[in-house]
């Protein structure tokens, strides 16, 4: 289904006042300190639940814990591998470097729906993907998969059936199979970073893009694209993963704080970005 793409005005903000508690208590200092690096932005479901995440989890420990988020560039895979990095969110695709099968998740017309996806990940699939994860030196924390959504296409100029797709310069994902399926359309495929493809779809080095309509508009790739599709092609989310080193290195109490938040921080993730793809899609 091709409709015109236009600006979803959603309310996902949160708005907080208050004045300055003064406490005589004294305030424990971080035993643990550590980072969360993550590449959405900070009006994302994903760094806001996180956020609430890794406070939810210094107060169970009693303010022995503290992790911080940042964004951008980072030390990728290798630095969890190594224990250089702490914890970081990655898609499917992204650990396809590392381990192949893990580029599952994003498979074209592999899943019908986040709900499928989430029993999969969830379920025997995640218990296997965690265990080949192990075995290269991460730890994926389990259910600690956070959503992103179905993939649609958003294009400047209107893509009504596959034929539509001849020609058509998209920026996609570095996945290879991703790439064959595009490909196998009559695509001009293109990989880059998220963080280029607002320029590159306003200059015209390429006409569309694909990802779920929360990443439309967070990246305001509205401003630069005509066109929404609805294609529901492909699904995508962000493992929390932590190097296997810095994980064992963790006391067992601390571990189990964490694992339990994970999957409570996480269903709230999804729940409020499947209702954020929800709106954008109306």
């Amino acid at each position: 289904m091709a409709t015109t793409l236009t600006r979803r005005q959603v309310n996902v903000g949160l708005a907080a006042t208050g004045g300055l508690l003064i406490f005589s208590r004294r305030v424990r200092t971080a035993e643990i300190v550590l980072t969360h690096w993550n590449s959405l932005p900070v009006e994302s479901p994903l760094y806001k639940r996180a956020t609430e995440m890794w406070a939810a989890i210094n107060a169970e420990t009693g303010g022995r814990v503290e992790v911080q988020i940042k964004r951008g560039v980072n030390a990728g895979l290798d630095g969890l591998v190594k224990g250089d990095l702490a914890f970081m969110t990655m898609a499917g695709n992204g650990l396809a470097s590392l381990l192949p099968a893990a580029d599952v998740q994003a498979t074209p017309y592999g899943f019908r729906n986040p709900g499928q996806v989430y029993r999969a990940l969830d379920g025997a699939l995640g218990e296997y993907l965690r265990a080949e994860l192990r075995a290269k030196g991460l730890y994926a924390v389990p259910g600690g998969c956070f959503e992103n959504g179905m993939h649609q296409i958003s294009s400047n100029r209107q893509i009504r059936t596959a034929a539509d797709m001849q020609g058509l310069k998209i920026r996609v994902p570095g996945s290879p199979m991703y790439q064959d399926f595009f490909k196998s359309l009559g695509a001009e495929v293109h990989t880059m970073n998220l963080a280029s493809t607002y320029d590159a779809l306003k200059s015209g080095q390429v006409e569309a893009q694909d990802d779920p309509w929360d990443v439309v508009e967070l990246f305001k790739f509205y401003e630069v694209q005509k066109y929404g599709c609805v294609t529901d092609h492909s699904w995508s989310g962000y493992n929390l993963l932590a190097g296997l080193k810095v994980w064992q290195s963790l006391p067992a109490d601390v571990q189990r704080v964490i694992e339990a938040n994970t999957k409570k921080f996480v269903a709230l993730q999804r729940a409020d970005t499947d209702a954020l793809n929800v709106a954008l899609r109306r």
